[in-house]
Order: C-alpha cells, then structure tokens, then sequence
C-alpha cells in the first residue's frame, strides 16, 4: 500500500517537477490510501489559489482512493509519533494513518525526509 500526502497530491495536481514521479505512485488508486486530513489540506489549497471548482475536481479524483477517517487508535498514535519525530498535526495523523496500514509515506514534505516507511521525492 501507499499513501501519497498532501504535497504529493498537490504536486500532481499543479504538473509541478515532481507530477510524473507522483503519478507513478497514483495511477494503481486501488494501492493508494489517503487520510482524510490530506482531503482537508488538498481541497483548501487548490480552491484558496485556484478555483472551487477545480479543488472538487481534485477531490474526486482522491476519492477514486480508499479514504480513511480520523479514529481514537490513529489519533493517540499520531500523539506518540508528533512527540517523537516533532511532526506537526497534519503530517503526525498521515504518518500514522501509513503505520496503521503497513503502508509507505511518498512525499516531498521535508518533515517526512528522515522518516522510516518514507520514499522521499527529490527534483
């Protein structure tokens, strides 16, 4: 399994350097899970810089992937991993959303760069 966070998703989204590389991660969506704090951080960047419309374009598209909810187990344990490895919130729930899934971190988020589980992309 794989979870693609927030800035890969965005990446995608905009065709940044890194859209291909991400894309090679989303193409199999059955593989891919996604927390839905990554919902809340995509939809509110794309429609602050872009448009409503695109940003639930965007979220459709994430949806076509097994979106997991917030719960206690996931929570306490995002609590643990933030005290750890000095994650903020957001990146605390999907690194534990991953861990709870035996699933691989993809990111270009700098808080993740270190991380065990994690395929860090670089430009």
């Amino acid at each position: 399994m794989i979870l693609v966070d927030s800035f890969g998703w965005i990446e995608f989204f905009a065709d940044g350097p890194l859209a291909d590389k991400y894309f090679g991660y989303l193409k199999d969506e059955s593989k891919v899970i996604t927390p839905t704090i990554v919902l809340y951080e995509v939809y509110k960047k794309i429609k602050r810089e872009r448009s409503e419309e695109e940003a639930l374009v965007a979220v459709a598209q994430i949806n076509k992937t097994k979106v997991l909810p917030l719960d206690e187990l996931i929570a306490l344990s995002a609590a643990d991993l933030s005290l750890k490895y000095a994650l903020p919130m957001a990146d605390a729930v999907v690194y534990a959303t991953a861990c709870s899934r035996n699933a691989k971190v993809v990111t270009s988020d700098p808080h993740f760069e270190r991380l065990p589980g994690v395929t860090f992309l670089k430009v």
